[in-house]
């Protein structure tokens, strides 16, 4: 883990490009030195059904879920949401000075006894050096 769940408007596919959100985030995520890389995932869902604000169909939302497995200092998470909204912020920051657009960014911890992980990533990461 991390794991980076990226839920956005449908009216934002027009003005922001999602793919490289994700690319954006991930980067970010790989600077931070908690986070082991073969962890990282990026992933962003569009929804198509919003109703915000004042209804106006042209409001838009980025919602950043970041989840943590358990065991990291309070300043340490702080530090990564911190640094990881400021790259969401910097990503949309263009887009916002012509568009509505609310964000949001959440940690959560997740307890490590109740999420089983299995994967081979790391492997393949090794491989190539």
């Amino acid at each position: 883990m991390p794991h980076f769940q990226i839920d956005y408007s449908a009216n934002l596919d027009a003005v922001l490009d999602m793919g490289a959100l994700c690319e954006a985030i991930r980067a970010t995520a790989a600077k931070v030195d908690t986070f082991p890389l073969a962890g990282i995932r990026v992933r962003a869902t569009r929804v198509d059904h919003v109703a915000m604000a004042d209804g106006d169909a042209k409001h838009g939302f980025i919602d950043l879920s970041l989840r943590l497995r358990e065991g990291r200092a309070d300043d340490v998470k702080q530090d990564a949401v911190t640094r990881i909204f400021a790259a969401l912020r910097d990503f949309a920051e263009p887009a916002m000075q012509t568009h509505s657009i609310a964000l949001s960014a959440e940690l959560r911890e997740i307890d490590a006894r109740l999420s089983p992980k299995f994967g081979n990533i790391r492997d393949h990461l090794e491989a190539k050096k």
